[in-house]
């Protein structure tokens, strides 16, 4: 009978602890019974600042960071951290358990340049780390988010624009394993109904972290070279267009897709898109603000051949159309916010 009282209550709101938040897209609940959220990989390029946005929206105790390396003093008393790796499938299941997780976002991965210069390694981390992920949120029951990139398609991918489902054949241990995971968690879903998500991200660009060995790095790379030297050296050719996006719009898309009812997804993979530009675009956007900058090119090869074979542009009209996707950030204001942050630091910097 008690469990016909809670299932009343869960589908009536017949009870104290239920309250109405109209930004929510279903009856939101108290406080205990936000998602219990876990980030792998929780220190690289996305995962602070995820943590951050979720902890604002679903309280700061739900929400448990974790990685391999240890956390800054600001990043430890922000709220919980735990030390988890991946491959210890022992030591994972334990936290997801004790936790009572309910949600996993597995951002632990090598990317695309770093990859390529350790394969070994990113076969381990990117695949059999994958398959430890997998398996135990199917067997808890988690809603699981992994993420994919531009670097799933390759050479014979259509480039301008790419569209969600088309040739992938990318030609990096990077690629290679975010195609694996795209069709693992469709497969999970299909097979075991997983609560699989995934978006492929274009480039992504943020003011508080350092480049991460990634080819879309560069227009990460640019500002902090501005801003201290006032000369950068672009290790891609000047007319290079990539797919790219400023962190809060990222951010918010993995949010908003892993709150969208289960029903409005038509797929468990979607592009998304903000903009998209050249190295020298983004260097002329620039030198309206630092007329002095100076841009010199001296091509890496090996992130030349890459960037190449990745879609220039990606046709998201899928997500815009299933659950509501919009980007922020065209390119002007990506420009003048990163800036913004730099400018607001070089003086706090002088101050101190």
């Amino acid at each position: 009978n008690s469990t016909q009282n809670k299932l009343k209550t869960v589908i009536t709101g017949e009870s104290s602890n239920v309250t109405s938040d109209a930004s929510f897209h279903s009856v939101s609940f108290s406080e205990t019974d936000h998602p219990k959220v876990l980030i792998t990989g929780g220190l690289g390029q996305l995962g602070v600042g995820l943590a951050k946005l979720l902890r604002k929206r679903f309280g700061k105790n739900n929400v448990i960071l974790s990685d391999i390396r240890k956390p800054s003093s600001n990043v430890y008393h922000s709220g919980p951290f735990i030390y988890s790796d991946i491959l210890d499938y022992k030591n994972l299941r334990e936290i997801v358990v004790n936790n009572r997780i309910t949600w996993l976002v597995h951002y632990s991965a090598l990317l695309s340049a770093v990859g390529e210069a350790n394969v070994a390694l990113a076969r381990s981390v990117n695949i059999t780390g994958l398959h430890n992920i997998l398996d135990i949120a199917a067997e808890h029951g988690l809603r699981l988010f992994v993420p994919s990139t531009i670097g799933a398609f390759g050479p014979t991918s259509p480039r301008n624009p790419t569209p969600d489902l088309c040739v992938q054949r990318p030609r990096t241990i990077y690629g290679v394993s975010k195609v694996h995971a795209e069709l693992m968690g469709e497969y999970y879903h299909h097979r075991y109904g997983l609560d699989f998500r995934c978006l492929r991200y274009p480039g992504i660009i943020s003011a508080d972290s350092q480049p991460g060995g990634g080819t879309t790095d560069y227009a990460v790379q640019i500002f902090h070279d501005a801003i201290k030297t006032g000369k950068f050296e672009c290790n891609l050719k000047p007319d290079t267009r990539l797919p790219m996006m400023y962190i809060d719009d990222c951010l918010r898309a993995t949010l908003e897709v892993m709150e969208a009812p289960a029903d409005t997804l038509s797929m468990r993979t979607y592009n998304i898109n903000a903009m998209s530009f050249t190295p020298e675009e983004l260097a002329q956007e620039l030198q309206k603000q630092m007329p002095e900058l100076e841009v010199t090119y001296d091509v890496d090869h090996v992130r030349q051949a890459i960037a190449d074979s990745w879609p220039m542009n990606f046709d998201d009209s899928n997500a815009r159309k299933d659950w509501g996707w919009k980007h922020d950030y065209d390119l002007p204001e990506l420009v003048q916010t990163m800036l913004n942050y730099f400018g607001a630091e070089t003086r706090m910097a002088r101050a101190n």
